[in-house]
């Protein structure tokens, strides 16, 4: 399913025009995004599940067919855990 289609299926069930969804939609992702990026802050949708940053820790990686060893900074990276209800719907 793409973005389109849940706005499709939103307007659909909702009777809300499509422009409108289309903008709460993208309204909704930024606001995500900012928490994230910007703010280091992670999201819980209870129900639902959680958008988080994780953290890796500075590694050394080899490349074997140069045979030469670069070092991976540490960096942060978003992740999506779902909810324990979710998991349990999706196995019924």
């Amino acid at each position: 399913m793409t973005k389109a289609d849940i706005i499709n299926e939103i307007a659909e069930s909702t009777g809300i025009p499509k422009k409108d969804v289309s903008a709460v939609i993208e309204s909704f992702m930024e606001t995500i995004k900012d928490s994230l990026l910007e703010k280091k802050e992670n999201v819980y949708l209870r129900g639902f599940g959680s958008f988080i940053i994780k953290h890796r820790a500075e590694k050394t990686a080899r490349n074997i067919s140069k045979n030469t060893t670069i070092t991976i900074p540490a960096h942060d990276f978003p992740s999506f855990k779902p909810a324990k209800v979710f998991i349990e719907d999706m196995r019924k």
